[in-house]
């Protein structure tokens, strides 16, 4: 009786309840991952519709950044260009995955409002939406990489299977804070400018633009740094060189237990959401 008026009064019908609805919308968004991919897909083109070399653009932008931070901050280093500028390359696409997907995770709820109010989707194949548009815009910023690892002769050496490793990982880890950051924005409107404000901070404070090596002994803003560690499990197997085994312990600690703690959140406020919005 006293669970019955409990429904009553708040609409809930307990914790548990709460997380198998969540669990359920998790499985129902990857068998829908297709729609996804879709909508991921759809953001991408209607972005650059009407425009000759569409995403291609920002490729090219990014790559006359790395051009001329290589070419300047090498001279400035003191560093053959031949290895600073794909340490710099790396380092400015693979971040550019990381801040992208996080800053745009504070919309992935808001932008999908409407639709959100209107149908049944899964609430997170908006969230694989934002993660799979990221992948896509990292897809055409390849042709950087790629470039270097030729022009510089990198193919020798580069390891593309532990870098891939690196990357799912990382992937794993953004998927778990762009849900994070959604929900948060949901309900609080200046978390995005927080967020970015974080992002652009953390850019200065990660090895993109210098090399660890400058500190001879590791410093906090490297091992308490989360970016550091998906930056370093990617970059470094391209540039032949064999990440810290920290940095996998890091970052496969850090999936676990924030995907624990984002999905027990995600649960609580699933309800709510399209209120908030």
């Amino acid at each position: 009786m006293e669970s019955a008026q409990h429904m009553l009064r708040t609409g809930r019908r307990g914790t548990l309840f709460e997380f198998s609805m969540a669990l359920r919308d998790l499985i129902t968004s990857w068998d829908r991952r297709g729609l996804a991919w879709s909508l991921a897909w759809h953001d991408v083109v209607s972005r650059y519709r009407g425009s000759i070399l569409g995403p291609f653009w920002i490729t090219i932008s990014m790559g006359l950044m790395v051009l001329g931070i290589g070419l300047l901050y090498a001279r400035l280093f003191g560093i053959s260009v031949a290895e600073f500028m794909p340490y710099v390359a790396m380092g400015i696409v693979f971040f550019g995955l990381m801040s992208g997907t996080i800053n745009e995770g504070c919309d992935t709820f808001v932008h999908a409002a409407n639709m959100l109010s209107q149908t049944a989707l899964p609430m997170f194949t908006f969230v694989w939406r934002t993660v799979l548009r990221n992948l896509i815009n990292l897809a055409h910023h390849a042709v950087i990489i790629i470039s270097v690892i030729v022009i510089f002769g990198l193919w020798r050496v580069a390891d593309p299977l532990l870098a891939l490793g690196g990357l799912v990982l990382t992937v794993l880890n953004l998927s778990w804070i762009s849900l994070l950051v959604a929900i948060a924005s949901a309900r609080f409107r200046d978390i995005p400018q927080f967020v970015m404000s974080v992002m652009q901070f953390a850019i200065f404070m990660t090895p993109v633009f210098w090399k660890p090596d400058a500190f001879p002994d590791r410093h906090a803003f490297l091992t308490l740094n989360p970016f550091y560690h998906m930056l370093t499990t990617i970059r470094a197997p391209l540039l032949g060189e064999q990440p810290d085994g920290l940095s996998y312990i890091v970052l496969a600690i850090a999936a676990v237990l924030g995907w624990a703690l984002t999905f027990s959140v995600f649960a609580v406020t699933r309800r709510r959401i399209v209120h908030y919005l």
